[in-house]
């Protein structure tokens, strides 16, 4: 039985898109799911558009999510690329010779024509069939030039391209497997090119050729792809080779049914990244956009996904991206982390909010961690944490809703006592904590609502919150008596 193999072929046109990421997800997960292969091949024909960095990012991206294959291009740890497998190179620039030979087999076999036409030329017809009310296409003007004229035209210094001979009204038929059988008719296309006048082969040409020389058994790419595979089935036809499996993604979509682009807000692997998503809960809603399992979970590790994945299970339609709905997955992932990957993860944004410093990283350790167990279950991603704990590091203010709180009348008797029980304290440990309270109802008498609302609200600004013995911790014995007198000062 013929290996399984699948590949993701991006173009280093930008950094990778979340629509991309998914794409590359399930050509992955079919892969692991049938025991075979995953390969990453660059396709970068088009120079004009390669963006620097954008390679780079790519695997980076891929490495981050969890996403592992198992041939093609890689980054060193000095930055260098590296390219690993037997059927490389997969950087298609550095394929070229190999494009040229099918070219001339199928210029020779009569499936493929030189054309000489000028730009000019081909944007007037275009405009005109516009005007005339016709779909612009090629208009076939150099079909009928004989091998041995173009030669000659070619001998004496004229540009040109190779373009495909589609056969006229020629039904190409193929199957897909989450749209079924598709038939196109080949008066429905134009003439594709295939080499242009630079020498490079466009997209079409090349991923035919690679897909064959690679021996890629499955293509999975998005539906934008889907009006260019007919030219493609008929270049396997007119090479004589198998044609793979088709598999066209539906698009991922925004709320408003719209295609996720850079203007509706993140798009980028990188945007995700850096809000602080955890990728185990990216790659699981990003599975979820267009694909369920038949268990309708969803909450997914990754060898769940493995295990389940299907493409009979990948909708038709596209898939909206729910970002409030990535929240609720990534909650779930970021609960499950370890206190000490919570404070890895959370460090960089405490710093960058100037919260912290390297030095009270090293000095505060066990205080750090208590003030992200103090939070956890109420975190959606790592950016969160700033917002979460800025009552502990922020001016402190009490929130406008709050303050009628503190109009009770037994109030001030309140924060006199805390006052009182705090005097004799050097340290407020948790179990010390703990038992706090319980300590102001004995010194005061008051008791429930009047105890415990006016307490949090004097000592964080608002009335809900977290653990209040963490908080006492956190604050400390200074921290909680200059609150209770600026709340003497300001609000009583």
């Amino acid at each position: 039985m013929k290996e399984v193999r699948l590949r993701f072929a991006p173009s280093p046109t930008g950094y990778l898109h979340i629509g991309g990421l998914r794409t590359a997800l399930y050509n992955y997960l079919f892969a692991k799911g049938n025991n075979g292969k995953f390969i990453l091949r660059i396709e970068d024909t088009d120079q004009g558009r390669y963006v620097e960095g954008a390679l780079e990012n790519l695997i980076q991206s891929l490495e981050w999510s969890g996403i592992e294959y198992d041939e093609g291009v890689y980054l060193q740890e000095d930055g260098s690329i590296v390219q690993k497998g037997d059927y490389g190179p997969y950087i298609q620039s550095e394929r070229l010779g190999t494009y040229r030979k099918y070219v001339d087999q199928l210029i020779d076999s009569g499936h493929a024509y030189y054309c000489f036409c000028s730009r000019e030329r081909l944007d007037s017809v275009r405009e005109e069939q516009k005007i005339n009310g016709l779909v612009p296409k090629y208009d076939g003007f150099c079909r009928n030039v004989t091998k041995e004229e173009a030669e000659e035209r070619i001998a004496n210094g004229e540009e040109y391209v190779v373009r495909l001979k589609l056969p006229r009204d020629y039904d190409i038929k193929f199957h897909d497997l989450v749209r079924g059988d598709i038939v196109i008719n080949s008066d429905d296309s134009d003439d594709q090119v295939l080499l242009k006048s630079d020498g490079f082969p466009t997209y079409h040409m090349a991923v035919v050729v690679d897909d064959h020389l690679m021996e890629i058994t499955h293509i999975v790419r998005g539906e934008e792809w889907l009006s260019s595979t007919p030219k493609h089935v008929y270049l396997y036809e007119a090479l004589g080779w198998d044609e793979p499996v088709y598999v066209h993604l539906p698009t991922v979509l925004n709320k408003d049914r719209q295609k996720l682009s850079k203007r509706h807000g993140d798009v980028s692997v990188d945007d995700f990244k850096e809000r602080g998503y955890l990728k185990e809960g990216l790659i699981n809603y990003l599975a979820l956009v267009g694909w369920s399992p038949e268990t309708n979970q969803e909450i997914l590790s990754m060898d769940e996904l493995i295990e389940q994945f299907s493409f009979e299970r990948v909708a038709r339609t596209g898939g909206i991206f729910d970002k409030d709905k990535l929240d609720w997955v990534n909650a779930h992932y970021m609960r499950e982390l370890s206190i000490e990957e919570l404070t890895e993860g959370s460090i960089p944004y405490l710093k960058e909010a100037g919260y912290i410093d390297d030095e009270f990283v090293q000095e505060n350790e066990e205080w750090l961690h208590l003030l992200l167990e103090t939070i956890q279950e109420s975190l959606h991603r790592l950016e969160e944490v700033t917002e979460k704990v800025g009552f502990i590091f922020d001016d402190f203010k009490v929130e406008e809703d709050s303050l009628e709180v503190l109009k009770g009348e037994t109030v001030p008797e309140l924060l006199q006592g805390i006052k009182e029980e705090l005097e004799d304290v050097d340290e407020i440990d948790i179990e010390y904590a703990s038992g706090f309270m319980k300590k102001i109802q004995k010194r005061t008498g008051i008791k429930g609502k009047n105890l415990f609302m006016p307490s949090r609200v004097a000592l964080t600004g608002v009335s809900r919150g977290p653990e209040f013995a963490n908080v006492l911790v956190l604050l400390g014995k200074e921290r909680i008596l200059e609150r209770i007198e600026y709340v003497e000062e300001n609000y009583i």
